[in-house]
């Protein structure tokens, strides 16, 4: 059984009429997973409950962010919500749901770890772009940077590295972890894009980063020979304990967001390239705006993850 972390709840984060960041596309993924012929090897596990937390999500997100913006994320939800940029909307119930996005991605590792088998996190909003003091690009707090650091707290991990296939660069997942000589951070992203970071030359504090820019337009031929080349090798190097893969679906050929070229079926691929590195592997959902793509990329993953044990 493939577990996927899922909860009702990440709808109520509510981005308003026309933004791309929607509830609609976790109720497409989840339609979709629901009706594949193997829907039922997989196992929906609700994420630990806010309440029920204690100190473990405190001190997971206050290990990346400051308490002092987390407070302002709260404030703002209370009274009513807004922007914290042009496109980052904090609603009433917002600073609810980003806090159980995390526990849903401090879930996901809990389960990679006592299973040594790939899950899988559907949860929004989305991290990647979140800086420490900061949200943008539809993120509030950065999950997978979370993630990483809570792995990094458990017994015989002492190595994690995040891949980053989203079609933009996560800018705020490489501010935070690369000055983290435990952390690898790898991201094949379309260049020049927003958020316009991910130039190649950028190396990190411990040669940990590995930023490998695409052109619009590419497709699998230009992924497959960088996973090859570069993205294995790098990986295989640095011998992550654990493998966490922000997981954004927008450079899919119908993406509104984009301009790649990326087939479903291409996802299948690369999750294999991932579980070459390591078994131990989350997935979590960062993009993808075009509700058909997105669900049938995910499905793309989950069904090699099946195809793996």
């Amino acid at each position: 059984m493939l577990p996927i972390i899922y909860s009702d709840e990440f709808l109520q984060h509510d981005t308003g009429l026309y933004h791309p960041e929607t509830s609609g596309r976790l109720t497409a993924i989840t339609a979709g997973l629901k009706a594949a012929p193997w829907a039922n090897r997989l196992e929906w596990r609700s994420p630990t409950p806010v309440a029920a937390q204690g100190t473990r999500l405190t001190n997971a997100l206050h290990a990346i962010h400051p308490a002092g913006y987390v407070e302002a994320i709260h404030q703002i939800a209370q009274n009513g919500g807004g922007h914290i940029d042009p496109d980052t909307v904090v609603s009433p119930h917002s600073y609810d749901v980003a806090l159980l996005a995390v526990s849903a991605w401090l879930d996901g590792i809990d389960r990679v770890l006592a299973t040594d088998l790939p899950a899988f996190v559907i949860a929004r909003p989305p991290g990647h772009h979140a800086l420490a003091n900061r949200g943008m690009g539809f993120c509030i707090f950065s999950n997978a940077a979370i993630a990483a650091h809570y792995a990094l707290q458990q017994a015989a991990v002492n190595r994690v590295a995040i891949l980053d296939w989203d079609v933009h660069h996560g800018n705020g997942t490489q501010a935070i972890v690369e000055n983290n000589p435990q952390i690898a951070y790898c991201s094949l992203h379309e260049f020049p894009h927003y958020p316009g970071t991910g130039r190649a030359d950028e190396r990190g504090a411990y040669n940990n980063v590995l930023n490998l820019p695409l052109a619009s337009g590419s497709a699998i031929q230009d992924y497959q020979p960088l996973f090859e080349q570069k993205v294995m090798p790098f990986l295989n190097r640095f011998q992550p304990d654990v493998l966490i893969v922000s997981a954004g679906y927008d450079a899919a050929y119908a993406d509104p967001l984009a301009n790649m070229a990326l087939q479903p079926q291409d996802y299948g691929m690369l999750t294999d390239y991932c579980l070459q590195i390591t078994p131990r592997t989350l997935f979590g959902l960062e993009g993808g705006y075009d509700f058909k793509a997105l669900a049938e990329s995910v499905a793309s993953t989950i069904e090699h993850c099946l195809m793996t044990f």
